[in-house]
């Protein structure tokens, strides 16, 4: 058949991928060291990759692909930006790690705090998961309440207490919830559907006299891309300031990529604390969270909730991020990567309205996703429901055609400076030549 023609073409492409994938399993669990990677949403084999530059992606076999993922965000201004580049050469002949501070960690810091008005101080963190982690910590410390309410489809990192209905790698899976997290502890995060204000309020109604915080995603990232309704989130902010409890924007996918300040600064919401993720490390392992002098005091050394890290503040990917950020505001980048994502998926909107496919498509900023389905999806469930098959046949051809998008259908993607015209009328081509052969 026409399908199993093109399997063993891709499988001859990707030889190199497919050795080292064979490899990798016998050393690591499911060959890989975070699980979307291992492409069992679209039963296919990893790409193993070597490097990177610009809007493209090189494998190990010398294929080249279109990259709409950009390392899941922080590549916003293409790979191997030569500033960027630069900025970690000349930190990594004077040293990779210290255990102690330095300056540009204030640098990083000012440079943050003067995009996101709402963050007075920050701490800097290793990754996402350790941001939000430390976020709900310190939100449990300052309000002496436990309780947490969050949004079905919403990944806030793999945090025990937040792998609660948590979308993204846990929903590639099937997996609704984790094993290994004690009841005790889930009982103190409750989930309600996503932009959906009447269960919002029946919960929090509920819980309200020991609710520490709500955290959302205001653009979800990790249930395909699904910005917040404006009321949605307003009402989120109403609710927990009259509760006097903290409303946690996690950003980490967000901040960043879809303006300068952030989704807050588009719905014009100002959070009490806010997570950040890789872009503020150029693409290095990095995280922050950040919010109200008077909350962030209540970290150690000056307050009692204790977080600490060796590796925070890292001057590696400090000088990366710092970098970056200077590059965003030198820039402002957001206008340009927001029409090229709408030239890009009305193009691919228009092949597949064409062929009868339903097919919907959003973006905001640099980042955005489609969804085979008539309508946009709002929420986790309508995300569950989009075509499982149409969405697995197209994404194995566009990997064997030189398009990379992400590999599961509750995963956003993300638009860089460099891609141009050419990278974005060459995949609606390829999109064209796909659905011809029947997808």
């Amino acid at each position: 058949s026409g399908s199993f023609c093109r399997k063993f073409k891709l499988m001859t492409k990707i030889k190199k991928s497919i050795e080292l994938f064979k490899e990798a399993k016998l050393h690591m669990p499911g060959g890989v060291n975070s699980p979307v990677r291992a492409f069992k949403n679209i039963d296919g084999n990893p790409i193993f990759f070597k490097k990177a530059k610009g809007a493209y992606l090189f494998d190990a076999d010398n294929n080249k692909y279109i990259d709409y993922i950009g390392s899941w965000g922080p590549m916003i201004m293409g790979h191997s930006h030569p500033k960027i580049i630069n900025a970690i050469s000349k930190q990594l002949e004077l040293g990779t790690s210290y255990g102690a501070p330095t300056s540009i960690e204030s640098e990083t810091a000012k440079l943050i705090k003067q995009c996101v008005p709402s963050i007075e101080k920050i701490r800097m963190v290793n990754s996402g998961t350790e941001a939000t982690m430390s976020a709900i910590r310190l939100a449990r410390g300052y309000t002496k309440r436990d309780k947490i309410i969050k949004f079905d489809g919403c990944y806030h990192g793999h945090v025990d207490s937040l792998l609660i209905k948590a979308g993204s790698g846990v929903s590639t899976f099937g997996l609704p919830d984790s094993p290994g997290i004690p009841n005790e502890l889930a009982k103190k995060t409750l989930s309600c559907e996503f932009n959906n204000k009447d269960e919002f309020l029946k919960v929090f109604n509920k819980v309200k006299n020991d609710l520490a915080a709500v955290i959302v995603e205001p653009v979800a990232g990790n249930m395909g891309f699904i910005p917040g309704d404006k009321s949605f989130l307003k009402l989120l902010r109403k609710k927990t300031s009259e509760n006097k409890s903290l409303l946690i924007f996690d950003e980490v996918m967000s901040g960043f990529r879809v303006s300068l300040g952030g989704a807050q600064e588009l719905y014009k919401i100002k959070p009490d604390l806010t997570t950040l993720g890789k872009v503020i490390g150029g693409g290095l392992p990095v995280g922050a969270f950040g919010g109200k002098k008077k909350i962030m005091d209540f970290l150690a050394p000056n307050g009692p909730v204790y977080q600490a890290g060796t590796l925070s503040g890292n001057p590696l990917a400090m000088a990366a991020g710092s970098m970056l950020i200077k590059l965003l505001i030198k820039t402002n980048p957001y206008k340009g990567l927001e029409d090229k994502a709408t030239d890009l998926l009305q193009g691919m909107k228009d092949v597949f309205d064409s062929n009868d496919i339903p097919f919907s498509v959003n973006q905001l900023g640099g980042m955005f996703g489609f969804f085979f389905s008539e309508a946009l999806p709002k929420n986790f469930k309508d995300v569950v429901k989009t075509n499982d098959k149409h969405f697995k046949n197209f994404l194995n051809q566009c990997i064997n055609n030189g398009i990379y998008f992400a590999p599961s259908k509750f995963e956003a993607g993300f638009i860089s400076t460099k891609h141009t015209k050419t990278e974005i009328s060459n995949t609606i081509t390829i999109t064209k030549n796909i659905i011809n052969k029947g997808i």
